[in-house]
């Protein structure tokens, strides 16, 4: 039998790789939530006590990281790379909301 403490971290790996999994189409934190079982709110507070960010926090550095990987690859501009179908740093996406 697992502990509570066993379970809320597998939730939280879960819900890590679950985010790593689909950052490019930004999924809410209701989403991310209903994966792991858990209400927004509970979950919220979970995921920022385990992995001391929180969800979205941690969806922007993805996404970013996600950004200077193209950057660095591809030696094009910031402003080319916000527009790349496969890069969500623009208006109207989490990071800038």
């Amino acid at each position: 039998m697992e502990t509570q403490q066993e379970l809320d971290y597998k939730r939280i790996a879960e819900a890590i790789s679950y985010l790593k999994d689909n950052y490019k189409t930004q999924p809410k934190l209701e989403e991310v939530a209903e994966h792991v079982h858990l209400s927004p709110f509970h979950f919220q507070r979970m995921f920022q006590s385990w992995a001391g960010v929180t969800p979205k926090q941690f969806l922007q550095y993805l996404t970013v990281e996600h950004a200077k990987g193209i950057l660095k690859e591809t030696g094009a501009s910031l402003f080319d790379t916000a527009l790349r179908p496969d890069c969500r740093v623009r208006a109207g996406c989490m990071i800038c909301s």
